[in-house]
């Protein structure tokens, strides 16, 4: 995806966990970040700690939705996505998705990785690796300075 590219449909999951969401109940009322992770992923599990507190920091402020992203067979295993997910708390909505739809539509080759999309559904920061977690936290605040600003 590019920057300014408008936020893809979530259509697709081989199945959700914790709740599903549209592309609608995202836009309007404030940014969201969207983490792609696989249970294979070593570095994003080291990341999910950075993630969570995201979450629960600004729960009031950002909406935060997961992407777990095959990279094997192995990792389509849903008792194991479940076990991962509970371990590692990751208690936001998750678009399983087995069949690398949502995954395409991002045009997305990695994980973990990171959208941030303004509460216009518009791409504003994207950043891959387990690493930047600064970096990112600074766009996440940009991002809601102008949605406070804005009102």
């Amino acid at each position: 995806m590019k920057l300014r590219e408008q936020m893809p449909e979530l259509n697709g999951a081989t199945q959700w966990l914790n709740g599903e969401v549209t592309k609608s109940d995202l836009i309007g009322e404030r940014p969201t970040l969207i983490h792609f992770w696989s249970v294979s992923c070593h570095l994003c599990k080291e990341a999910m700690p950075s993630v969570n507190k995201f979450r629960d920091d600004y729960k009031s402020k950002l909406n935060v939705i997961a992407v777990h992203m095959p990279r094997s067979e192995d990792d389509l295993n849903i008792e194991q996505i479940k076990s991962v997910a509970a371990e590692h708390e990751i208690t936001q909505p998750i678009f399983v998705d087995g069949e690398h739809t949502l995954t395409e539509a991002f045009d997305n080759q990695y994980v973990p990785a990171y959208y941030v999309f303004d509460k216009e559904g518009q791409l504003r920061h994207f950043q891959a690796g387990g690493s930047g977690m600064k970096m990112l936290e600074k766009r996440v605040n940009r991002v809601l300075d102008e949605t406070t600003n804005a009102k």
